[in-house]
């Protein structure tokens, strides 16, 4: 029995040996990795890493499975564009520094992002390092009356990646944009996860993240100060073969921008539709939530649900003028075919404002449909620069900039707007412009429901529905 006994304890610790052994071949071909130094890199953020970066991400992808291309933490790699792969994880460890350069010869195509991929399936981006874009060496010079940095001939976008499906990119730190941040491109089943954008305020153009022409996207837990567009959903002219932008989830950010926090548009060539905005504070903006129709693609089955926001006036060349709340289908040019905003909900949505929530469409028809419930924002002036206007920027069709009194909520030319339980506040410093709580002209099917809402000052009606509504 003992001799029986051993025999079967020595196989069973053969075996559990032999299965030991095949789970930690597993497990290494699942995490093979390439360190960038082993192709050439130096790491000293001086010397170009590009072609050893390049190296590193051309082996990981011929290995494949998850392969992790490593640049290390405590360096720094001056690098230009370099082509991602699918299959791979290009992870900058600790704080490692991507550093750009800011040569204008090392970009044949600045479009096409510092890091950029096409048909790169099973990407991921990952660690807690950080993408430096370094925007003040390509500004120009500093425009004092806009308030705003005048861009070089050339400043290159910093991550652009196409037609990418399982797409991860998750932790990292990205910081000075000079252009576009994220761009995405016709991707599918995307996730974007606890990544921090540190732009220029005064850089125009630094978008943070973009989906544009993307399907099933998660962006969640993202922490983004920009000058421009925070987050905003797109399908742009150029890439019509990618088809609409649907099923988009943006939750749990923090957001701080000279244009808006969150928003859909204006580049709206095809549909974009079933999109979710949740549980976001824009720190401050422009406008709080947005959609620009401006082109002959529809919006619809919209949620903006849980927002907090302060949207207040930025210099004259930043689009919007501090509306709170803006959907507007208005024409680019005046023969420019124009889609629809329908079914949009705005849900528990809490702000401070300098300017109106405006719903409006060019003609019956472009908007229909819009239900604010539990909308509960206070309007009042803060900051020096003009007021009395809306800003219809970009168009060619009606004027840019629109000189309009500030009421709390301007429906015009929509159809089937629904306000239920919402209130309007007026704060301390309330202009002689400041006026209705709200003003309904030519919106049919208009329904108040538990609407709550003083005048902004004596004299005046604190709700005015003019003819055909």
């Amino acid at each position: 029995m003992t001799e029986l006994f051993d025999r079967r304890q020595c196989l069973g610790a053969a075996a559990a040996a032999t299965l030991a052994g095949l789970a930690a071949s597993a497990k290494a071909e699942a995490q093979a990795m390439f360190d960038v130094h082993d192709h050439g890199a130096r790491g000293d953020g001086v010397t170009p890493d590009t072609a050893a970066i390049q190296r590193a991400i051309d082996a990981a992808a011929a290995k494949g499975n998850g392969a992790r291309v490593l640049l290390r933490a405590g360096k720094k790699y001056l690098t230009g564009p370099v082509t991602l792969k699918g299959g791979i994880d290009f992870h900058l460890e600790g704080d490692a520094q991507l550093l750009v350069s800011v040569r204008a010869e090392d970009y044949p195509d600045p479009l096409a992002g510092v890091l950029h991929a096409n048909g790169a399936d099973n990407l991921t981006i990952s660690g807690t390092g950080t993408i430096d874009g370094r925007s003040p060496e390509f500004m120009a010079r500093y425009d004092a009356e806009g308030e705003w940095w005048v861009p070089k001939d050339f400043r290159p976008r910093l991550v652009v990646l196409e037609n990418c499906e399982n797409l991860r990119i998750r932790d990292l730190t990205l910081r000075q944009a000079p252009s576009w941040t994220v761009h995405l491109v016709g991707c599918r089943k995307v996730l974007i996860d606890h990544v921090t954008i540190r732009n220029q305020m005064d850089v125009p153009n630094c978008d943070g993240i973009d989906p544009d022409h993307c399907q099933d996207v998660e962006i969640r837990d993202c922490h983004i100060v920009c000058g421009d567009d925070a987050i905003v959903i797109k399908t742009t002219a150029r890439y019509p073969q990618y088809g609409p932008s649907r099923n988009i989830t943006v939750r749990d950010c923090v957001l701080e921008t000279q244009d808006s926090g969150v928003k859909i548009g204006t580049e709206t060539v095809q549909d974009i539709h079933d999109i979710l905005f949740e549980r976001c504070e824009v720190v401050q903006g422009c406008r709080g939530c947005t959609i620009q129709l401006r082109d002959e693609g529809n919006v619809f089955n919209v949620v903006f649900r849980d927002i907090r926001f302060t949207s207040r006036y930025f210099s004259a060349p930043w689009w919007g003028r501090g509306e709170a709340i803006s959907f507007t289908a208005i024409p680019r040019d005046p023969g420019t075919k124009l889609g629809s905003i329908h079914d949009v909900k705005v849900e528990r949505v809490r702000g401070r404002a300098e300017n109106s929530i405006r719903i409006e469409g060019y003609a019956p028809g472009h908007v229909r449909d819009v239900t604010l419930e539990d909308v509960d924002v206070t309007f009042e002036r803060w900051t020096g620069y003009p007021g009395g206007m809306f800003d219809n920027r970009p168009t060619k069709a009606v004027a840019d900039i629109e000189k309009h009194a500030t009421v709390g909520i301007s429906v015009r030319r929509a159809e089937r707007v629904t306000l239920r339980d919402c209130t309007v506040r007026w704060g301390a410093d309330r202009p002689d412009y400041f006026t209705h709580a709200l003003h309904a002209e030519n919106a049919p099917g208009l329904v108040r429901e538990g609407f709550k809402g003083e005048a902004a000052r004596p004299g005046i009606e604190a709700v005015r529905i003019d003819a055909g509504t």
